[in-house]
């Protein structure tokens, strides 16, 4: 599916819960395009290793990855796993255009009212998205109804209260982190949702549910690597709109490059990824429709 881009970016922005590409970083929606790259680039091997754990193969596809945005995962993918099927949806057609050429069929598309085929996926993929939904329940239940049964489900997300671990850390910026937390909950996200995802797969009526979380450290990837997370991008937005002050983006900023400076500085960015199985058989009268996209 080829997307019309400039149709695309007329188009008044969807619904996408808390999420709103052109005010979640500085620069706009090219700075979130760049931010969304480097994210991906910086825990992509930890979260593909986990993926594989909890049953990803090539062989078992295709894979509907909801909440693609800019492509960013969906072309890892397609290099990680040429063979695997996907296809990538997301609600925003200006920020799901610039997945064209991922290797993915491209569907815009709400969470809650996919235009796929029951039972037609064998792995559904939400990353980061279940946290910028008030309701997370109607995706999920999409989720299980295309896919086939023995699919799997796979949602990579964060928990604020243990999210990373930082040293030296910067207790005065408490105030700044719950700010930004808070401005989420207002929008109808929660930055808290890991801690809910494997209750949430069961409520949904999912089987085999589990969690496993992965890390990402300094130890292995340059400190600055970790600025779409630590850095004061994120705060411009805020400072714009009036939830942050002058002052508290400006400590932010400082403390970041005091952290960012010092050789002997740690990070420690954790993150989850839940899994569960569609659980089968088919209903009679329901078709399978294994190997379709």
């Amino acid at each position: 599916m080829t997307l019309d881009t400039a149709a695309a970016s007329a188009a008044p922005r969807p619904d996408a819960g808390s999420y709103d590409p052109a005010t979640t970083t500085s620069g706009g929606l090219s700075g979130e395009l760049a931010r969304l790259e480097a994210q991906a680039a910086l825990s992509f091997d930890e979260e593909l290793s986990l993926l594989r754990e909890l049953g990803l193969t090539s062989s078992k596809g295709p894979l509907v990855e909801i909440g693609a945005g800019s492509g960013a995962i969906t072309r890892r993918l397609r290099r990680a796993l040429p063979d695997l099927s996907l296809t990538a949806v997301d609600i925003d057609p200006g920020l799901l255009a610039h997945a064209e050429g991922a290797g993915a069929e491209l569907v815009v598309a709400d969470a809650a009212d996919l235009p796929l085929e029951t039972a037609s996926a064998g792995y559904v993929l939400l990353r980061y998205v279940l946290q910028h939904l008030s309701d997370p329940a109607p995706a999920l239940a999409e989720a299980l109804r295309i896919l086939r049964p023995g699919g799997r489900i796979m949602i990579t997300e964060v928990d604020a209260s243990c999210w990373g671990l930082a040293d030296p850390s910067h207790p005065e910026l408490a105030g700044v982190h719950a700010k930004i937390a808070a401005t989420q909950q207002a929008a109808g996200g929660d930055r808290a949702i890991g801690r809910r995802l494997t209750r949430l797969l069961r409520g949904a009526g999912f089987t085999d549910v589990t969690i496993r979380p992965f890390a990402t450290t300094n130890d292995t990837r340059p400190t600055d690597d970790f600025a779409p997370h630590l850095g004061p991008g994120r705060l411009q937005p805020l400072l714009a709109s009036g939830v942050l002050s002058f002052q508290e983006v400006a400590l932010a900023a400082d403390r970041w490059n005091r952290f960012r400076s010092d050789p002997d500085a740690w990070v420690m960015l954790l993150g989850f990824t839940a899994a569960g199985t569609a659980p089968g058989p088919l209903p009679e009268g329901r078709l399978s429709t294994e190997g379709s996209t």
